[in-house]
């Protein structure tokens, strides 16, 4: 029965996200395409590589995640082809997007079913809530691994509330399954680590004598590290680190003071008034001792994690908080499990006056939200289709005018340059390069020119914004004497090594093309929701057949 109550309130909040995300069109994020290339080479039989023959480099940070879209394209849902029209590299991602929504959900009811009297009506608040908060929308259905870390943080959650409310948090199946949750978090993304500490750290607020606790808590800590241990080991087997490639390359240090009050950028981005009503709510209802009271305080434990992740990672370029997915769901569901904690025992007034603020609050959030959606929609970040097009299929029609067979290419945006591309790519921002991500680590800018122009000698080289003024390598004089520019299409520059271009008349047809090719991207730039074909491919056909066929829709 339990069950099927629940089906009816998971599945509105579910709703209102598909509605949500559909905003977004067909976009995924050129990150996410990074690991749909490794993807593609672990199913084709290539190893864990960006392109087929290229190093093994653990170019990618979530290998939970590579693993459900490995085992989607191994079963011929994931770049493969499309579904009624719809290309399956975006489907496939948001489909599973979506369900681990749902997923979601279903744990914010299970919650809810333990602290409060109404279930259903709590899971309808909590989600709706969370479906509308545009970062949490636009990060799920990415195409990054995003969805499957929120699930398994509000599914670890959900385990512990119920574990404490129910007396059960000191068994073997709790300490288990809450481990298991966090390894699986901790095996979607590296910030994920630190849910390990989720069943610990209830187990010591709750703690009654600590040699009760010493068993579960090693259970947990086990099961946590069995499988985490086993990744590490493959890890270093194959790639002779103990550390993702991506770690080293975005150097991640102890954070400092500014870093552990960045939480406090929410603020804004949620509405001081909608902030103010919840942690109210939530503060109302710890004071009262109660085994509802002990489950809230559980389920603040990972929202308190979840923050403290956010705010300890080193700060992303990205817009609309992209490592903030759990805490939008937790927080939400506290909230609105404080309120039904507390309303239940206020008078008439103190109900009006409370739902009057939370109402106030939340129009301003939607208005603020509104704005947010409407920015990002109109000009999504470094969708893949447009890297695929302005990087690979571009490039490599400059390869074809050239004749070269095999040749290079320095890029920042390597994701659908990857799918894309017959020339072998060479990551300018080092997370699939384990060279140029060592002089990353260091700050050593001046060694990563060195290292492109007398070791790497790409063939061709671009390069943008923050990219192009970090590295410093299209200020640096050896470009201007080794290197010939094709065009500077939208702040892009692409260039061409003097020594592959056999004299001026091919020059001279490189720059058409270039001309060429900025046309086709002013008609890509302007649907940057739109998908390229139903398979990204290497494609030389650039210039007559593109603009037909696989100008994004």
């Amino acid at each position: 029965m339990l069950r099927l109550r629940a089906v009816p309130p998971v599945l509105v909040p579910t709703a209102v996200l598909g509605v949500h995300g559909a905003a977004y069109g067909r976009w995924t994020i050129d990150d996410a395409a990074i690991t749909f290339a490794y993807a593609r080479s672990l199913t084709s039989g290539h190893g864990p590589v960006l392109q087929p023959g290229a190093e093994p480099v653990e170019g990618y940070s979530n290998p939970a995640w590579l693993a459900v879209l490995s085992v989607g394209r191994l079963v011929g849902l994931f770049d493969s082809g499309a579904w009624f029209g719809l290309p399956d590299y975006a489907a496939f991602p948001k489909a599973v997007a979506l369900l681990l929504a749902a997923g979601m959900f279903a744990a914010v009811y299970l919650v809810a079913d333990a602290l409060t009297e109404r279930p259903g009506l709590v899971t309808v608040a909590a989600g709706t809530l969370t479906a509308l908060v545009p970062s949490f929308a636009i990060w799920v259905f990415s195409g990054l691994e995003n969805p499957l870390l929120g699930f398994a943080v509000v599914a670890l959650a959900a385990v512990l509330v119920r574990a404490v409310v129910g007396g059960r948090l000191l068994t073997t199946r709790a300490a288990v399954t809450a481990g298991l949750l966090a390894a699986l978090a901790g095996l979607t993304r590296p910030d994920g680590m630190i849910y390990a500490a989720a069943f610990p750290l209830v187990a010591l607020l709750f703690l009654r004598g600590w040699r009760p606790a010493v068993k579960p808590v090693l259970l947990s800590v086990v099961a946590f590290a069995v499988p985490v241990g086993a990744y590490v080991a493959w890890r270093w087997a194959v790639f002779g680190a103990l550390l993702p490639n991506t770690a080293l390359a975005k150097s991640q240090g102890v954070p400092s003071p500014q870093d552990l009050v960045k939480p406090a950028t929410m603020v804004g981005y949620v509405g001081w008034l909608t902030l103010l009503v919840g942690v109210v709510l939530v503060g109302a209802a710890l004071p009262r001792p109660s085994k509802e009271r002990d489950g809230l305080l559980a389920l603040l434990v990972p929202l308190g994690l979840a923050v403290v992740a956010f705010g300890v990672l080193a700060a992303d370029w990205m817009p609309q908080f992209r490592f903030a997915t759990p805490v939008w769901p937790l927080a939400a569901v506290a909230a609105v499990v404080g309120g039904s904690l507390v309303v239940g025992g206020l008078a008439t007034r103190g109900k009006v006056a409370v739902g009057v603020l939370a109402v106030l609050g939340l129009a301003h959030s939607v208005t603020l939200w509104w704005a947010d959606m409407d920015r990002f929609r109109t000009g999504p970040t470094v969708p893949t289709c447009v890297i695929a097009q302005a990087v690979g299929w571009e490039f490599n029609a400059y390869a074809d005018l050239l004749g070269v067979r095999d040749g290079s290419l320095l890029v920042p945006d390597v994701g659908g340059a990857a799918l894309a591309s017959d020339l072998e790519i060479l990551d300018l921002a080092g997370l699939a390069h384990r060279e140029i991500a060592e002089f990353w680590g260091d700050d050593d800018m001046r060694g990563l020119r060195d290292y492109v122009f007398t070791e790497a000698r790409p063939t061709f080289i671009t390069a943008h914004g923050n990219w192009a003024g970090a590295t410093g390598v299209l200020a640096d004089p050896r470009l201007q004497r080794d290197y010939a520019l094709i065009t500077a299409d939208r702040s892009r520059e692409k260039w061409v090594r003097r020594d592959a271009v056999p004299d001026d008349g091919t020059m001279a047809l490189l720059r058409v093309a270039g001309d060429e090719a900025a046309r086709l991207h002013a008609v890509a730039a302007a649907q940057p929701r739109g998908s390229c074909g139903d398979v990204i491919t290497a494609d030389t056909r650039f210039f007559a057949e593109r603009a037909a066929r696989t100008t994004p829709r």
